[in-house]
């Protein structure tokens, strides 16, 4: 009876590694395919590890293909995108949670709807729109069909972090001279960095892998952003897997980055509210 208790931790603890194995199996194949060189890439069959690395389809990458231009791309789409819509949540979703005003319930109704439509029935419209505009081909109509896209599921996920926090605290500011706005300026939102770190990893990881709007709204290689480059790597006869999964590789980079900064806020915000009292 003693040994039951330590087999089933025994238990939890290799259901939880095999199940970290199988979640980041594919990024290790992304890995291995990346450091294989042409010559193997074909003739060795499965492996664990090649028996030559090679860092060419980096090097190609970087050096001869149009990479990097996409990169900064996504890091401009990526990050604008994420900025505004964080503003633009933050304030929404601080509405949301304090006032009261007429039309309340059809605008969350309305916002709802928004994310019922499949978004390959939304591009034509979308295109239809952008096109009079001159913002088909551009980096700030993706940076505004992303946050059109995003705003409203941000804006709930705000909302939340701040039905959290007591109204209390604001009116002890405003009682003390502060305007609803300083209250919170200076009081609320230093409470809602988690929710604030959530919102900018969301959206920063949605419009960083985004393809559809990208893929059909982006005509030249000077504004396609990462996920539509990988596609340059794909020709009428083959595909060039190395280089490609070296480009993988490297679009990694900036999201861990961004998320191992974030990190401390984002397992406050996730975990906020799962215990009370």
């Amino acid at each position: 009876m003693r040994t039951r208790p330590a087999l089933l931790n025994v238990a939890h603890r290799l259901a939880i590694l095999a199940y970290i194995a199988f979640a980041l199996f594919p990024l290790f194949w992304l890995l291995k395919v990346a450091v294989t060189p042409n010559d193997l890439l074909y003739t060795e069959g499965v492996r664990l590890w090649p028996s030559r690395a090679s860092l060419e389809h980096f090097d190609f990458v970087l050096r001869h293909s149009a990479f990097p231009v996409f990169f900064r791309n996504s890091l401009i789409v990526s990050g604008s995108t994420a900025v505004v819509v964080t503003i633009l949540s933050s304030l929404s979703g601080y509405a949301l949670s304090r006032f009261r005003f007429r039309g309340k319930y059809w605008l969350v109704t309305l916002m709802l709807l928004t994310q019922m439509f499949p978004l390959v029935m939304l591009v034509a419209p979308i295109f239809k729109i952008l096109s009079p505009l001159g913002l088909t081909n551009s980096l700030t109509g993706l940076v505004i069909v992303y946050t059109a896209f995003n705003v409203p599921f941000a804006t709930f996920l705000m909302q939340s972090f701040f039905d959290g926090i007591p109204k209390d605290l604001e009116e002890a500011a405003m009682i003390d001279g502060a305007t609803q706005f300083v209250a919170f300026r200076q009081i609320i939102l230093p409470l809602t960095l988690p929710g604030i770190a959530a919102t900018l990893g969301f959206v920063f990881t949605a419009a960083w892998s985004e393809l559809l709007f990208s893929l059909m709204l982006i005509s030249g290689n000077e504004q396609a952003t990462f996920p539509v480059g990988l596609l340059s790597f794909v020709s009428k006869f083959s595909v060039d897997f190395g280089q490609m999964m070296a480009a993988g590789v490297l679009a990694l980079i900036p999201a861990c980055l961004f998320f191992l900064l974030i990190q401390r806020y984002l397992v406050q915000g996730l975990t906020a509210g799962a215990v009370k009292g």
